[in-house]
């Protein structure tokens, strides 16, 4: 990850989207990016599924919270953002066919479709910059590297073809500062909220905390243990398992930045 958080510091939402259409960046995941401003995750599905899984979102409101949804073919989110184009705007996409990975591409223009439903999904990214300003330390920017994420033995309530495992992203903490972490994120349900495990991960089925699904390892020091929130890569764990014959995710850590403030999403 070749990328300097402090670059981007009065970056807005839009001019990071541009940035990203435009190519005018390394190809890096998007912590950091456009500091306060709403990023997440991307799931775009055909018509004929849209019901269900808008209800397995309902369902699984922890690792799945619904921000927007689109028209079917349509590119724009307009309660997201201005200037929004949801085939360009992601830094790297993930195809998938019938449950199968088949390409990394940097835009989906060759492969949109008029029946394709975009739905956004709040990200755990949103929150760290509350968890900065808390005096916490993130250690997937420290280290430089994509937050490391892990499939769990946690089932989601099922929908339709819709089930499988949840997907937990990971930040260690010293145990006074994971309390403050709890309280921190408890204010953002709308970005998976208060973490849903802390400690001892062979408890939902982690084997090995330094071998990550997605993402980056990063390093957990002998006085700190792993907190684990709900994460927005989920969806890709159910794809997987629901086997669509089409669908289309961000590759696990390439958010869509929206217009949206973190501050507009915080519960007093």
């Amino acid at each position: 990850m070749d990328t300097n958080i402090s670059s981007f510091k009065g970056e807005t939402g839009v001019d990071a989207r541009r940035r990203i259409r435009n190519g005018g960046s390394n190809l890096a995941p998007t912590s950091g990016m456009a500091p306060g401003f709403v990023q997440g995750n991307l799931a775009i599905l055909p018509k004929a599924l849209a019901a269900d899984f808008a209800r397995f979102c309902q369902l699984n409101p922890k690792p799945c919270p619904l921000l927007a949804s689109s028209e079917p073919g349509d590119w724009r989110l307009p309660t997201l953002g201005e200037d929004l184009d949801i085939r360009t705007d992601i830094p790297l996409y993930r195809v998938w066919k019938n449950g199968e990975l088949v390409e990394e591409v940097r835009d989906l223009k060759k492969v949109w479709r008029d029946d394709l439903v975009s739905f956004v999904l709040g990200c755990s990214f949103s929150f760290e910059e509350a968890l900065v300003e808390a005096g916490l330390e993130i250690r997937h920017q420290t280290q430089n590297v994509n937050v490391p994420m892990y499939r769990t033995n946690v089932q989601c309530k099922p929908s339709g073809p819709f089930h499988g495992a949840m997907v937990v992203s990971m930040r260690p903490f010293k145990p006074a500062d994971a309390i403050r972490a709890v309280q921190v994120t408890t204010r953002f349900p709308s970005v998976h909220g208060a973490p849903v495990h802390l400690g001892k991960p062979e408890l939902i089925g982690i084997k090995d905390i330094a071998k990550p699904d997605y993402g980056d390892s990063v390093t957990v020091k002998d006085d700190e243990f792993p907190v684990f929130w709900a994460c927005g890569v989920t969806p890709q764990s159910v794809v997987a398992t629901a086997k669509p014959e089409f669908c289309i995710t961000h590759a696990p850590g390439y958010m869509l930045i929206t217009d949206l403030l973190n501050s507009q999403l915080a519960v007093l």
